[in-house]
């Protein structure tokens, strides 16, 4: 998900074939009992926001796969007691919190008859089972040095949570990886993980939910601001009270109207699929509201 290339954003189609395939051999995998599987107790569980959880589970234990975790983007599959079909979660929490405390955060959204919802009903103390941490992450040091690329734009958005299960799709050289978790908690772990926003002159995140109650993270905001990003809280639906962004992060950033340099720009995309599809129906826009020839970062899909 992190190869880096100057690419025309308009060959970036998620097709519904190769994610059908690539599930199939996601789970055949699982099958055959090729993952590894270790036990972890949970030492947190709290509400986030609205069906959002916020989860941490205790690796100390297990160091070797606490270092496993080294770039921010990376994901694991998880298995709750008696039921062995897993989930495949961000990793929400930065890379050296594992390195630190011996602990890996998740954000969760309780969906009715998912393996998610069964993680979310858990109690501090209950053992889960993890495997090893897997995909590339967000290469972010590939936009470096910062003085190169000072404008990074990020964008998190995403109305719900699959069941479970992982997919992916190749095109031109690039694949995109599909998994079930928040779109926030990946982009969390991102920014706290660093990556010279500070020297950077132009960083936002484009923030997208449905209102301020389904948005997690909110106490972290001027932490981040701190960090040297600007966030855009854009909501789809929000009350008769609120004042900002409105709608899909798409039209708020056209509606920014900034100049800048594609050249010298880097993007992260991080969301619901048919953010990252060209074509899509008119109410859902694709792609084509993202310039051509700015630094694709990498895409990473929670349907």
């Amino acid at each position: 998900m992190s190869i880096l290339r100057r690419l025309n954003f308009h060959h970036l189609k998620l097709r519904h074939r190769n994610h059908r395939l690539f599930g199939t051999v996601a789970a055949s995998a699982v099958r055959q009992d090729s993952t590894v599987w270790t036990q972890a107790p949970l030492s947190e569980i709290e509400p986030a926001a609205e069906s959002l959880f916020h989860v941490t589970i205790d690796v100390s234990d297990t160091p070797d796969l606490a270092a496993s975790h080294t770039l921010p983007g990376q994901y694991l599959q998880l298995r709750v007691p008696d039921v062995d079909k897993p989930s495949f979660l961000a990793i929400a929490s930065p890379p050296k919190l594992a390195a630190a405390r011996g602990a890996f955060e998740f954000l969760v959204k309780s969906v009715a008859g998912s393996t998610a919802e069964l993680l979310c009903g858990l109690k501090k103390g209950d053992v889960v089972e993890l495997s090893q941490v897997m995909g590339r992450g967000f290469d972010i040091g590939r936009v470096d040095p910062p003085e190169s690329f000072p404008t990074l734009l990020i964008f998190a958005t995403g109305s719900g949570i699959s069941s479970t299960g992982t997919s992916s799709s190749q095109h031109n050289g690039m694949k995109d990886e599909v998994i079930s978790s928040r779109p926030a908690g990946p982009i969390r772990s991102l920014i706290e993980s660093g990556f010279s926003a500070d020297k950077r002159s132009d960083v936002r995140l484009y923030y997208g939910a449905r209102n301020l109650k389904r948005m997690a993270y909110q106490d972290r905001f001027k932490d981040w601001e701190s960090y040297g990003v600007t966030v855009v809280p854009v909501l789809s639906q929000p009350d008769d009270s609120w004042t900002g962004e409105s709608g899909y992060v798409q039209a708020a950033f056209t509606r920014a109207k900034q100049i800048y340099s594609p050249q010298s720009t880097g993007a992260v995309l991080c969301g619901q699929k048919q953010m990252t599809e060209t074509s899509v129906p008119p109410h859902s826009p694709g792609l084509n509201w993202v310039p051509d020839d700015i630094l694709f970062v990498s895409a990473l899909c929670c349907t």
